[in-house]
C-alpha cells in the first residue's frame, strides 16, 4: 500500500494535495503540524488542538529521551497514550539538537555526545539509538538522524555534515524495526545546490517512505530558503511526501507549497502566542500595545476559534499585562487555528485550480505580515 497519494495538482505550479496514510489515520496535505516537543503542545489540551483543525502533531526524540525517558513512555503505553492524542504523531530524531545545542555537544563520524541541557549528564546518540528510541515511542512517522549544519557554514564542514547525514540515514534504515511506522530521510546541504542535489539523490536510492528538507530557516533569509526549497523539491520523488522542517511563517509556507512541499511544522504559533503576538489575515497584532486597552473586538472578526468567539483584544491585553496564564493559552489557540484555516484554504485553492495566482498575489503583497 502506498503511504502517500496525490489527489489534486495545481496547473500553474508544483503545488499538490495529497493523502498521507499512517497507522493512526489519514492526513490531508498540505498540512501544518503543531509542535509538542516534550509530549504536549504548550498550554493546550489535545481536545483544544483537535478543535483547531489539527490532525497530526510533532514530538522530539531527544527531549523525550532525557525526560521522562523511553522506558517511562513505554510503561505508560506509548507516546499516543501518554499525550492522550488519538491522531498521527511525527517524531523528530534529535538531529536538530545537533545544531540548536551545538555548545553542549561533540560531533563524531558515528554519532553525537550531548551534555544534557537539564543537568549536564553525558548522553550519546547515534543513528541506531535514535531509530530504536523512535520505534519504542511509537510515533506514526519517524525521522532519520541527521546533522543540521549552521549558517553560514564553510564548505568542508557542510560536506562533512552531508556525508554523515547520508551514512546515518543508511544506518537508520537498517535499524528500523517497526513496520507500522513511516521512516523519512532528511536532505541536508545548506544553500549549496550541488550538495543538496547529491544528498537528495543518495537518499532517494535508499527508498524512504518520505523525504524532508532540513537545515533551512537557520538565518539564510527568505530568498535563499525559497530557492533551495524549490531546487530540492524538484529532485525528490513525486510519489513521496515532502516535508520542510521548522519553516512556519505564513508566506514561507505558501511559497513552499507552490514548490511542491506537503508538510510543515514550526513553534511560531504557540511561541508567539505566549508572547502576545497574534497572527491575522491583515498582519500581526501585538496585544500588549496600549491601543487595545478598551478594544472590544476579537483578534479576528471572521475567526471561529474559542478565543475570538469569547474574548476581546482588551481582555487579552489585560491577561498578559497581569501575568494571567489564560492570555498565552487563548492566543496560542487562535494562532494554531489561524494556521489550520490557512492550510485549509491552500488545499481548497489547489483543488479548485486557483492556488497559483492567489499565492503569487500573497507573496507580491507580503500578505499576513
Amino acid at each position: 500500500m502506498k503511504a502517500f497519494e496525490i489527489t489534486a495538482k495545481d496547473n500553474a505550479s508544483s503545488a499538490r494535495c495529497g493523502k498521507l496514510k499512517t497507522a493512526h489515520g489519514i492526513v490531508e496535505t498540505p498540512v501544518f503540524m503543531p509542535v509538542g516537543t516534550r509530549g504536549t503542545v504548550k498550554g493546550l489540551t489535545p481536545e483544544q488542538i483537535s478543535q483547531t483543525g489539527s490532525t497530526i502533531i510533532l514530538a522530539n526524540t531527544y527531549h523525550m529521551l532525557i525526560r521522562p525517558g523511553t522506558h517511562v513512555v513505554e510503561a505508560l503505553g506509548d507516546l499516543h497514550e501518554m499525550m492522550s492524542w488519538k491522531g498521527p504523531i511525527l517524531t523528530d530524531s534529535g538531529g536538530y539538537q545537533v545544531f540548536s545545542l551545538s555548545t553542549l555537544n561533540r560531533i563524531g563520524d558515528d554519532g553525537v555526545e550531548f551534555a544534557s541541557h537539564i543537568d549536564g549528564e553525558k548522553i550519546y546518540m547515534d543513528a541506531r539509538i535514535a531509530t530504536e528510541a523512535q520505534n519504542r515511542l511509537g510515533a506514526d512517522i519517524i525521522m532519520c538522524f541527521d546533522e543540521c549544519p549552521p549558517f553560514p557554514c564553510e564548505t568542508k564542514q557542510l560536506q562533512k555534515a552531508v556525508e554523515r547525514t547520508i551514512r546515518w540515514a543508511k544506518r537508520c534504515k537498517d535499524a528500523h524495526g517497526n513496520d507500522k511506522q513511516l521512516l523519512f530521510g532528511i536532505v541536508q546541504g545548506g544553500i549549496d545546490a550541488q550538495l543538496r542535489t547529491f544528498c537528495a539523490n543518495e537518499l532517494i536510492d535508499l527508498d524512504f517512505d518520505g523525504y524532508a528538507i532540513g537545515g533551512l530557516s537557520v538565518g539564510e533569509g527568505y530568498e535563499l530558503m525559497a530557492r533551495t526549497t524549490e531546487l530540492t523539491a524538484e529532485i525528490l520523488p513525486q510519489q513521496k511526501a515532502r516535508y520542510l522542517m521548522g519553516v512556519g511563517l505564513p508566506l514561507d509556507i505558501i511559497s513552499a507549497v507552490k514548490a511542491g512541499i506537503d508538510m510543515f511544522d514550526c513553534v511560531l504559533p504557540t511561541r508567539n502566542g505566549r508572547n502576545a503576538f497574534a497572527f491575522t489575515r491583515n498582519g500581526p497584532l501585538r496585544l500588549r500595545n496600549s491601543t487595545h486597552i478598551k478594544d472590544k473586538s476579537p483578534i479576528e472578526q471572521a475567526c471561529q476559534c474559542y478565543c475570538c468567539k469569547n474574548f476581546s483584544r482588551g481582555a487579552l491585553r489585560h491577561f498578559f499585562n497581569v501575568g494571567e496564564m489564560l492570555g498565552p493559552i487563548l492566543v496560542s489557540l487562535h494562532n494554531i487555528t489561524f494556521y489550520q484555516q490557512l492550510m485549509s484554504e491552500i488545499r481548497r485553492r489547489i483543488a479548485e485550480g486557483t492556488f497559483a495566482p492567489w499565492a503569487d498575489e500573497c507573496i507580491e503583497k507580503k500578505a499576513f505580515q
